[in-house]
């Protein structure tokens, strides 16, 4: 049995939350290629730096970003923990779907194989003579 849903989210249901926004996604994607600053990750986005922030706040307390200081510059650095977690969780489900779409091919197959009707097949029964 499932276990009883607790007071506040669970870690998966935040990581999903956060990446359900695009600018978070682009963020994570810029942090794949190694640690940036606030500044570095505003840079290709029509936002303030403080929005940035905003963001990073969130993506930060999902798990998928830790920040640290060094010298005057703080740092975000991205944690792959939380989207094997996600990527676990999404695993489960692939077989269910390609078992799906496999079924579908089947079936798609089966009606290509049918002899498409044409004009004048009586496959739909005798007509009847309206006089």
């Amino acid at each position: 049995m499932e276990a009883m849903m607790t007071a506040g989210p669970d870690r998966l249901s935040t990581v999903f939350g956060a990446l359900a926004d695009p600018t978070r996604r682009a963020i994570l994607g810029r942090l794949a290629a190694g640690d940036a600053t606030v500044a570095e990750l505003a840079a290709p986005f029509t936002m303030s730096q403080p929005a940035i922030s905003r963001h990073l706040k969130v993506l930060e307390h999902a798990g998928l970003i830790t920040r640290t200081r060094r010298a005057t510059a703080r740092l975000s650095h991205l944690e792959a923990e939380p989207l094997r977690d996600a990527t676990r969780w999404l695993a489960r489900y692939r077989q269910y779907w390609q078992e799906s779409h496999d079924r579908l091919d089947e079936l798609l197959a089966a009606l290509q194989e049918e002899p498409a009707a044409r004009p004048g097949d009586d496959r739909a029964g005798p007509r009847k003579d309206v006089s």
